[in-house]
């Protein structure tokens, strides 16, 4: 029996590896379309570098609408780096199953947050993960359509850094995700950033906003914040490019040892700046996916930077 390299020679004979194949895509289809059409709202955090705290970011916007009463979904799908599990200090196993059409329950972390990370499936959660393209994509799209989430009002999903497998498989599979793109102050990281910002304008992914992250220092001594790294260059990005910016998030020490402990920073309830800062970044994703018709693309068109999805061509 002779077999493609792309699945679909056009053999739809009974028993045949490209017609199984097909067969079992169609199937998946339906099953993400399924799942998807129970999501309000689907938010992809992306960065074009890494270490700017795009988990971070994820954790906290998730627990944060959460604690609104918002029944939320975390996804992670940095599969070569996963973070979620350790830093809300989720240790369960991924479930067997007891039938190939079971749907697989996520971890819940509470009563209105579940999630889901490639290390909920591994055995021994420092094994790395040695996996090309396309064993990626089916993991993704197998986090979406296996698993059990429900009626969902957000699902927040966390990417690794760049314009690559796992973000292209995303804007790919959920049509209607919406990215939120998130940059430290300094140059080296606004030009990967606006790298990111590109990409969603190619993939035709609207844009919540931007969020400036490790915005100075909270000095944990006088609690003054101390702009280590610049500040600014986030806002004049999204200015640049027409987007929302969603604020500025200082760094802090407490959220370092938050993640670090399996607390997120916003499960403390202490006031501090990085508090506030995450507390008004919800606020505003709050308010922008409930417009979200009138979020822009991510660069300037023929509509004046402002793109509405139902009637701009660009």
């Amino acid at each position: 029996m002779g077999k493609c390299s792309s699945g679909s020679c056009g053999s739809k004979k009974e028993g045949s590896s490209c017609g199984s194949a097909d067969a079992t895509i169609a199937r998946q289809n339906v099953a993400i379309e399924t799942s998807l059409g129970k999501i309000k709202n689907k938010i992809l955090v992306m960065s074009g570098k890494g270490g700017v705290g795009k988990s971070t970011v994820s954790t906290n916007l998730a627990l944060g609408l959460a604690n609104r009463g918002y029944k939320v979904g975390l996804m992670d799908v940095d599969l070569h780096g996963p973070d979620i599990c350790r830093m809300l200090n989720l240790t369960d196993r991924i479930p067997d199953r007891q039938s190939k059409n079971d749907l697989l329950p996520p971890m819940q972390y509470s009563d209105n947050l579940k999630v889901i990370s490639l290390e909920y499936m591994m055995e021994n959660r420092d094994d790395p993960i040695i996996w090309r393209g396309p064993l990626k994509i089916q993991a993704i799209r197998q986090f979406i359509a296996d698993m059990d989430w429900g009626e969902l009002d957000y699902l927040v999903i966390d990417a690794p850094p760049g314009t690559g497998d796992e973000p292209l498989t995303v804007s790919s599979t959920i049509k209607d995700a919406y990215a939120l793109v998130v940059t430290t102050p300094q140059e080296i990281a606004l030009a990967d950033v606006r790298k990111s910002l590109n990409f969603c304008n190619h993939v035709k992914m609207k844009v919540v906003g931007l969020v400036e992250n490790m915005s100075g220092l909270v000095c944990p001594h006088c609690s003054k914040t101390v702009e280590i790294f610049k500040s600014g260059g986030g806002e004049k990005t999204a200015k640049d490019f027409g987007v929302t910016f969603l604020g500025k998030i200082p760094m802090d020490p407490k959220v370092v040892m938050g993640g670090d402990d399996g607390q997120p920073y916003l499960a403390s309830h202490t006031e501090s700046p990085a508090v506030v800062a995450f507390t008004e970044l919800v606020n505003r994703v709050e308010k922008a996916m409930a417009a979200k018709p009138a979020l822009t693309m991510a660069s300037s068109c023929g509509c004046g930077g402002v793109c509405n999805p139902d009637t701009c061509d660009c």
